[in-house]
């Protein structure tokens, strides 16, 4: 009896890997071991960068409310201890895009504060 081989699954495993690994540089888009560990270390960065993104923005939301709560002599700290004092309920990507392209209105959430 011929040995029995499940092409069907081990091509489709191969074809999965190599339609990931499609515009990487030379043999890494083409031979199939070479592209398994590129694209085996792709996903691994995209996974420790979706954690990494969410922290590079709470970084720069707060960046962004600090420059503007200081231009009313208020700093970060102090804004959102009184913004949860008051339970005004916005959070850090509000408050920065409000301080960046609505300048009147978060000059009134910090008048509201104060």
């Amino acid at each position: 009896m011929p040995r029995s081989v499940n092409a069907v699954a081990s091509r489709r495993r191969r074809k999965r890997i190599m339609n990931l690994a499609k515009g990487y540089w030379g043999s890494r888009s083409k031979v199939y071991t070479v592209a398994k560990n590129t694209v085996e270390k792709g996903l691994q960065y995209a996974y420790r960068d979706r954690k990494t993104k969410k922290r590079e923005f709470r970084a720069l939301w707060i960046q962004r409310i600090n420059a503007g709560a200081r231009q009313h002599g208020i700093s970060y700290s102090q804004l959102i201890g009184k913004l949860a004092a008051k339970e005004i309920g916005l959070n850090r990507k509000v408050l920065a895009d409000l301080a960046m392209n609505h300048p009147d209105a978060f000059k009134a959430i910090i008048d509201a504060v104060k």
